[in-house]
């Protein structure tokens, strides 16, 4: 997946885009809150034996007589995690969802890479425990098969994810899974530095159309119901599913997240330039 030419067309062309200051804590190639080595200078203090003499100010002492040295904000390397939703329910629709899913994934985890960062994808799928996947083993995605039955809430209820502490965290994923928004982005947000929440869909649940009756099949539960596919039932459908989005984003601004939602048929030249970018989650380079 990290040689797909779409891919690396959005790799060439974006950046993270991450603020220079994180929401808390350490959080990437971001200017953090001690101090070091970067270029932006941060403020003065009394010099003290055993600091760098290289950072003497001596206009500062011409001035006062007193040794003062220029202190630096710390540049830090971003620790991310993204979590892929690994449910059944993301392969549904054909192709177009998972394959927009993995590439988007990717070019998370390998623009974060170019920051100097250790990224890890943890696929959110019924494994126990989940499977890690680092930046050189991107290609596993590929073969990724989204048929797992556990649903993101529930692998976050059962602790089944070990967040890290500070991280630059991503989630992907489609949210068409019962759940109630406040508790699940308060807990994806728990000790994060940015909380960034994907939502992909595929073109039908985004925008249904009349279908005649149909039986449903719930692909994580087996549940089945018949259902008339019509316009008051897309009606309703579109109502409910604007009110999840409404939910989730407005959950999201209460811990200082971006979220958006995504079709997946657009592609992903057009995801990052239109969607991602609007948001704030993606640069022009």
């Amino acid at each position: 997946m990290r040689d797909d030419p779409e891919v690396q067309r959005a790799v060439s062309a974006y950046q993270l885009g991450l603020p220079k200051m994180p929401v808390a804590g350490r959080s990437g190639d971001l200017l953090g809150r001690g101090t070091g080595s970067s270029i932006e200078f941060q403020e003065y203090r009394e010099y003290m034996p055993g600091d760098d003499i290289r950072h003497l100010d001596w206009s500062a002492y011409a001035r006062s007589d007193s040794l003062m040295v220029r202190l630096y904000r710390e540049e830090i390397s971003p620790r991310t995690e993204i979590l892929l939703d690994g449910s059944r329910s993301m392969s549904l629709g054909g192709e177009a969802k998972q394959q927009e899913a993995r590439r988007l994934t990717a070019l998370f985890a390998l623009l974060s890479g170019h920051l100097g960062g250790r990224p890890d994808v943890v696929v959110v799928d019924d494994g126990r425990p989940l499977r890690s996947i680092h930046i050189d083993g991107l290609d596993a995605l590929d073969q990724l098969p989204f048929s797992a039955t556990r649903s993101l809430a529930d692998a976050l209820g059962q602790r089944a994810v070990a967040f890290k502490k500070q991280a630059v965290r991503i989630v992907i994923s489609d949210f068409l899974f019962p759940h109630d928004p406040q508790p699940l982005i308060r807990r994806l947000a728990a000790e994060s530095s940015v909380l960034w929440v994907v939502q992909i869909l595929h073109a039908w649940e985004a925008d249904p159309t009349p279908m005649g009756g149909r039986r449903l099949v719930d692909v994580e539960t087996g549940g089945e119901a018949d259902l008339v596919i019509d316009r008051r039932a897309i009606s309703a459908y579109k109502e409910r599913l604007g009110q999840l989005q409404q939910e989730l984003a407005r959950n999201c601004r209460r811990v200082g997240a971006l979220f958006a939602t995504l079709v997946a048929d657009r592609g992903l030249a057009t995801l990052c330039r239109d969607d991602l970018c609007k948001v704030g989650m993606l640069r022009p380079v």
